[in-house]
């Protein structure tokens, strides 16, 4: 489980085409952050997004609060959101393991937006024990794009597709969904497979790291057969 990990990191740290187009990644980092934006309680507030991925439009969140802290494992993705966010003081862009050195109480809202399926259940537990001690007593956490055990990949596909047709990209998202059956992307998804929870499972891993969870009425993204879940610490 641990080689599982270690190989999805290194497939999103290499120069992957998970992304059909320029369109694609723009319209799908655009749509989260404005998603995420809404979540920020006031313009004091700070916020974590942890595994953030590119976040292209992470300014759309930092001008909601105080703080943003993109905090991303990929070493490539993590430069370049440094080079991207340099002249931005509300951005400050981290490493997992720079987390631990922070004060308890850090942040009013936390996300893990696409990273649950990535990990092994015990990261997540792990993960989530953190997520309570930084997160203020009154803030939340939020875990999103959660898949659920009978979600197959061609759910998911069904849904790019869709994306694709309301973003004016469904031409790529079908060429790309046939370059992604060739991919390493495909590879990896059929040999170690996605972490998958159904709600019960998730809202009770929340609970055994210290949090009162509920699901959320929508997940965040375009994937709505996915889930996202709201936590607030007990």
């Amino acid at each position: 489980m641990a080689r599982m990990t270690s190989n999805w990191l290194a497939f999103w740290n290499s120069s992957h085409s998970i992304y059909v187009s320029a369109r694609h990644r723009d319209v799908h980092y655009r749509l989260i952050a404005e998603q995420i934006a809404a979540w920020v309680p006031s313009a004091q507030a700070h916020v974590l997004d942890y595994g953030s991925g590119e976040a292209l439009h992470a300014d759309l969140v930092a001008e909601k609060g105080a703080q943003l802290v993109l905090c991303e494992g990929a070493p490539r993705v993590r430069a370049g959101l440094a080079s991207r966010f340099a002249g931005n003081p509300r951005i400050r862009v981290t490493a997992p393991d720079e987390l631990a050195a922070l004060p308890q109480h850090s942040f009013d809202l936390i996300v893990l937006h696409s990273v649950a399926q990535y990990l092994t259940h015990e990261e997540t537990g792990t993960l989530l024990g953190l997520f309570r001690r930084l997160v203020k007593p009154d803030g939340t956490v939020m875990v999103s794009d959660v898949i659920p055990p009978e979600v197959a990949a061609s759910t998911d596909a069904i849904a790019l597709l869709r994306f694709g047709a309301a973003h004016g990209f469904l031409l790529a998202a079908i060429a790309g969904l046939g370059r992604t059956l060739m991919s390493d992307y495909w590879r990896l998804r059929s040999k170690f497979g996605l972490t998958r929870y159904d709600a019960a499972e998730m809202i009770a891993r929340l609970a055994a790291a210290g949090f009162d969870a509920q699901r959320a009425p929508r997940n965040l993204g375009h994937n709505q057969a996915r889930m996202a879940f709201v936590a607030k610490p007990r």
